[in-house]
């Protein structure tokens, strides 16, 4: 059976995030209509840089950035992430457009985080963002362990397992992070994988960023045959065709997929 595939389209409300062609400014509404138009199923809003060594900007300074976009969307009906690690910045955004997905690459570093998530009922992406300290994939494991007991402790209900392709690790743990992937099923949680024209690609392959389309294509379908079901993308059009690719291979393959 394959999984049913989710698309989050990047929407990066930043000056500094690595891809330039992610970032927006007055043309933010443009670039989410035009993601959705493309097949997006969610609209991922970052408006505090998750490039490794980027500065984080202050609570306000955030949410100058993002509030305008919030206001701009407010009764549209789009489906909606913000990638944010602050409660604050949740709250704020659910009193303009109410039920979101909460995106926090920190793995819930602020303890107001998962009650905030909790108490609007919220789904939440727990992302693995530290170094491990053993091997990648039982790293991984033993972080997520913490975080469901954390999670239930605090009573959030719908939580997507991201295990970090990227957040503290190097190449070669994001080669070993996605060989194992299948592995992370024993969660029973959706799984989201962001490798979209990352430096495992780009540094590998000896190109740039911009040049990184194909490969991050090949390693989204790796990820897909290996249990992943939301992709969250730079390039909206390009991922739509892999999941359709990896859907049209495996349903005329009966039981090559589980």
């Amino acid at each position: 059976m394959v999984n049913k595939i989710q698309i989050m389209g990047i929407v990066n409300l930043t000056p500094d995030s690595f891809f330039a062609e992610s970032r927006v400014g007055d043309d933010a509404l443009a670039r989410i209509e035009k993601l959705f138009a493309e097949g997006a199923d969610v609209i991922d809003l970052g408006a505090c840089s998750t490039r490794p060594g980027a500065p984080r900007p202050g609570l306000e300074e955030e949410w100058r950035r993002l509030s305008p976009v919030l206001q701009a969307l407010k009764g549209k009906g789009y489906r909606l992430s913000i990638d944010t690690y602050r409660a604050k910045i949740v709250r704020r955004a659910f009193d303009i457009v109410g039920p979101f997905i909460v995106n926090d690459v920190s793995g819930a570093e602020e303890k107001e985080m998962l009650p905030t998530v909790a108490s609007l009922d919220l789904p939440y992406v727990a992302t693995h963002c530290r170094k491990p300290e053993r091997p990648v994939v039982e790293d991984v494991k033993l972080f997520f362990e913490d975080f469901e007991k954390r999670a239930l402790e605090a009573g959030v209900q719908e939580w997507i397992l991201d295990p970090g392709f990227g957040f503290g690790k190097d190449i070669e743990e994001n080669f070993s992070l996605l060989e194992g992937l299948r592995s992370l099923d024993c969660f029973g949680r959706e799984i989201l994988v962001g490798v979209s024209r990352k430096r495992m690609i780009y540094q590998t392959l000896g190109i740039t960023p911009e040049e990184a389309m194909p490969g991050t294509q090949v390693l989204q379908f790796a990820a897909l045959e290996r249990g992943a079901s939301w992709l969250r993308v730079h390039d909206v059009a390009e991922a739509v065709r892999t999941a359709r690719l990896y859907s049209t291979m495996y349903t005329s393959s009966p039981g090559a997929a589980k």
